[in-house]
């Protein structure tokens, strides 16, 4: 027997059309704030994030949004880490408790490296990671500090 989508002359068409355009204006808002928010303009129009944004912007990763690097890749796993991180980006800007040199956590860490073995893992497989576990342990500056010479990287540095 075939589905027939006949509705009375009563309206009752809205309470199918009406969700089904309320879905659509709230998933194409939700993908537009996703996207403006990874985006290195948002990111450094905070003062706190304006000069990783500059170095950014002179770097070779600088047609990457900040979260192509600094966030998981998968949605699923995207939006809980770009609330929790964001949560916390207010609270310490609004508390004015933003660091002078802004240290990322295990979980930006472990995005990191995760995006960069994303991007980069042909290229590394034959380097040794047992010695130090994250890439940016060695190339710390990459991409926010591109104008200092490779002889004065340190992994060390603050």
């Amino acid at each position: 027997m075939p589905l027939s989508w006949k509705f009375k002359g009563d309206g009752s068409w809205r309470f199918v059309l009406l969700p089904v355009a309320a879905g659509v204006v709230i998933t194409v808002a939700a993908s537009f704030a996703m996207t403006v928010t990874d985006s290195a303009r948002f990111c450094g129009s905070c003062h706190s994030m304006s000069e990783a944004a500059l170095t950014h912007s002179r770097s070779v990763h600088a047609s990457l949004a900040c979260n192509e690097c600094h966030a998981p890749h998968s949605l699923i796993s995207k939006i809980p880490f770009k609330t929790q991180e964001g949560m916390r980006d207010i609270y310490k800007t609004a508390t004015s408790n933003v660091p002078d040199l802004i240290h990322p956590g295990e979980d930006t860490l472990a995005a990191v490296q995760k995006n960069c073995l994303r991007c980069h893992g042909a290229v590394i497989k034959e380097v040794n990671m047992l010695s130090k576990p994250h890439c940016t342990d060695c190339h710390r500056h990459v991409p926010h500090s591109p104008k200092i010479p490779v002889s004065k990287r340190s992994a060390a540095d603050a």
